[in-house]
């Protein structure tokens, strides 16, 4: 009692106390969280300047949508947008790279040069590419005019696009000042181009006694631990890694069970006889099918193997049995046979709305007006279609009339939206009609068809074999068995064998990896096996990838920099053993001095002679690639032999009986050109980017987001 009355007294106090600390806490707690979240919003960084993942999801969603309208597509594959955002990454570190270069040499492009690349006497390369007039096939100029006069009243999208273009332009021209920099401080000695023109032309002939490493049996070499450090030390810098990672994994297809064939088999009887009666089609299709209505003209050959020939052979109305192909059940009904051409050409004169399909921004009028201007240019041409070029100068709202006048050209049948087209095909040649479509109103001149044949339309209904939840559950159990009842990769590898499963490897994966033999979008299971808390030995827990559930275990994480002995030893083995090799080679020679005529008589021995060895050769005739044996022959004296020394292929002791030195001539120009030639390859390959880069502080922490 007397505690609980002392803290009474004190009540006031503590409660100071409590609330203190309780700020402290959330205070303390809110500023790790806010210290957290600032480190995990950066994707990385580039000499101490943070990309934000805000600022490179943006830039991402920015090329994504300029790859769309490129391809002319709504929506990318997954690998598509791995690829650009890898792109986009790329495209970031060389933007802050290349600018802090561009901002210490003064380099830069102002607007009167980007006026001049885009509308001056000499423009770039891609706006000569991207305004070509249709009608001549050369460029245009007035089309660069026009297009710029109209851009604010283009859609945003538009707009977006060509700021892209112009900012590709000003860093085209910024990377060829930058170039043309470094090519003009690229100088040539006349001392280096008569050494380029000597190793070129200077021959030696040469003596040589060699035996190949391969003739000295293995069996005979018992390397040390010493020697593999020795060897080490000096390869180390072919074993400097980045950060990767193995890991070995089982996928568990979900596949349906022949229960659920049987069940789609006869929900697809079932829309089958449905199919022979329905009158509303078009609808009866989108409720029964996975994909679309189509309501194409096809040609024979266009349709599948197995209905091609009973559409074009058959009554309309017919309906197909179902068939089974690559885990798809298939239906189709013969809606209509046509004698179409296969090639249109037509003029139109387009009235657009407000509120129409990509209408450009100046056209105002209502539906109604649309539609009232549209009847009545639709009279005036019916009674004179010639006309229509004329009116469609002033009334058209198709961007093209100002190069085409409304004349569209030839066009296949099915090219054009389905209302437009097929008022061309109903339309006889020199008649005039007019269409509805997204776009808006059509008063359309059919001006040429040609190649009639017959044609079909034919609604198709396909019905994928789906797995049942209960194939899922039984599928995902067994992966989650092997998850779950595993923790080491022993365990992992036993589990595997026991059950019969097959177990695949991954090997050298990278933090930015998106490929994977077998895994669909295999992103998951990367991040897991480059996680801070994933250590080798780790079962994961069951990954879902499109249709797939995968357990893997870490088998190896590798942190970056030099790769430790143990884990190359079997890379070191050759120059190991050939080291070694060398050595009882030479043993195998000291007691016959520099007798070339006796070694050659040794087993396994070999004596030739190159009468025109040049530098630049860097080959030994029936050796390869020799490049200190060549250095030394031509460091040496006519004459003189050197050797035994110890060569890529094998024990060498050469002589060097002549040097045939070519005089190099007053006027080396030739061989500038060439030394030059060479580099600027070099240079537009991205030689001095890659150093920068190579040099470059860059942490890259994309793996956190995706």
């Amino acid at each position: 009692m007397a505690v609980i009355g002392n803290i009474r007294k004190h009540s006031t106090f503590l409660v100071i106390i409590i609330g203190v600390a309780l700020a402290a806490f959330v205070l303390g707690d809110f500023t790790r969280q806010r210290n957290r979240t600032a480190r995990t919003m950066v994707a990385g960084e580039v000499d101490d300047e943070k990309i934000s993942i805000i600022d490179f999801n943006a830039k991402v969603d920015q090329n994504i949508e300029a790859t769309k309208q490129q391809k002319k597509v709504d929506k990318l594959s997954s690998d598509d947008i791995f690829r650009i955002k890898n792109e986009t990454w790329d495209q970031m570190v060389n933007k802050i790279l290349m600018d802090k270069q561009y901002a210490d040499l003064g380099i830069d492009v102002t607007s009167d040069e980007l006026f001049d690349m885009v509308q001056g006497p000499n423009p770039h390369p891609l706006v000569i590419q991207s305004f070509v007039n249709p009608n001549t096939g050369k460029f245009d100029r007035n089309m660069v005019r026009q297009f710029l006069e109209t851009l604010d009243q283009n859609r945003p999208e538009i707009k977006q696009q060509w700021i892209l273009f112009e900012d590709y332009l000003k860093n085209d021209r910024l990377r060829e000042k930058y170039q043309n920099l470094i090519l003009k401080g690229y100088y040539i000695p006349k001392d280096l181009a008569a050494m380029e023109f000597s190793e070129e032309n200077d021959k030696a002939d040469i003596d040589y006694v060699a035996k190949r490493y391969s003739m000295v049996p293995d069996t005979l070499i018992t390397p040390t631990e010493d020697d593999y450090l020795a060897m080490y030390e000096k390869e180390k810098e072919r074993f400097k890694d980045v950060p990767n990672v193995d890991f070995n994994y089982v996928i568990f297809d979900v596949i349906p069970s022949i229960k659920d064939l049987q069940a789609s088999r006869k929900e697809i009887t079932q829309i089958y006889e449905e199919f022979k009666t329905t009158v509303d089609i078009p609808r009866f299709v989108q409720l029964n099918s996975d994909t679309p209505y189509d309501s194409s003209w096809k040609a024979r050959g266009q349709l599948p193997v197995q209905i091609d020939s009973i559409m074009f052979n058959s009554p309309v109305g017919t309906v197909t049995k179902p068939y089974l192909e690559n885990n798809e059940f298939h239906v189709a009904r013969l809606v209509a046979v046509q004698d179409r051409p296969d090639s249109l050409k037509a003029s139109h004169i387009l009235i657009s709305y407000k509120g129409a399909y990509r209408a450009p921004e100046k056209v105002t009028r209502s539906k109604e007006q649309a539609k009232q201007l549209a009847d009545s240019l639709y009279k005036v041409i019916k009674r004179s279609p010639r006309k229509l070029e004329q009116l469609s100068m002033s009334f058209s709202d198709d961007p093209s009339v100002e190069n085409n006048k409304g004349d569209l050209g030839w066009f296949a049948d099915g090219m054009m939206v389905n209302a437009f087209n097929e008022a061309v095909v109903n339309t006889k040649v020199k008649k005039v009609a007019m269409a509805e479509t997204p776009f808006g109103f059509h008063i359309i001149k059919v001006t040429g068809k040609k190649n009639a044949e017959t044609k079909v339309r034919v609604a198709m209904i396909n019905h994928e074999v789906m797995a049942s939840n209960e194939t899922y559950q039984q599928i995902f159990s067994k992966a989650s068995k092997l998850a779950s009842e595993t923790h080491n990769i022993e365990e992992f590898d036993a589990a595997v064998e026991k059950s019969g499963y097959t177990k695949r490897l991954a090997q050298k994966i990278h933090k930015m990896d998106n490929h994977i033999p077998g895994l669909n979008n295999p992103r998951q299971i990367i991040i897991w096996a480059f996680n801070d808390k994933t250590e080798v030995g780790d079962v994961s827990e069951v990954f879902d990838l499109d249709g797939q559930f995968v357990v893997a275990v870490l088998t190896n994480k590798v942190e970056g920099g030099y790769l430790p002995l143990d884990q190359v030893k079997t890379r070191l083995n050759a120059k190991v053993f050939n080291h070694l090799k060398a050595k009882l080679i030479m043993d195998e020679i000291k007691p016959y001095g520099d007798d070339m005529d006796k070694i050659a008589g040794l087993n396994g021995f070999k004596k030739d002679n190159m009468p025109a060895l040049t530098f630049a050769s860097r080959n030994i005739k029936g050796f390869g690639t020799e490049n200190e044996i060549i250095g030394r022959v031509f460091g040496t004296d006519p004459g003189q032999q050197f050797g035994p020394i110890e060569g890529k292929g094998g024990v060498f002791i050469v002589k060097l009986n002549k040097l045939n030195k070519i005089a190099p001539p007053e006027n080396l120009d030739n061989v500038k050109k060439r030394l030059f030639n060479r580099f600027k390859i070099r240079l537009d390959r991205g030689v001095v980017y890659n150093a920068i880069k190579d040099n470059a502080d860059i942490v890259d922490n994309r793996i956190r987001f995706y």
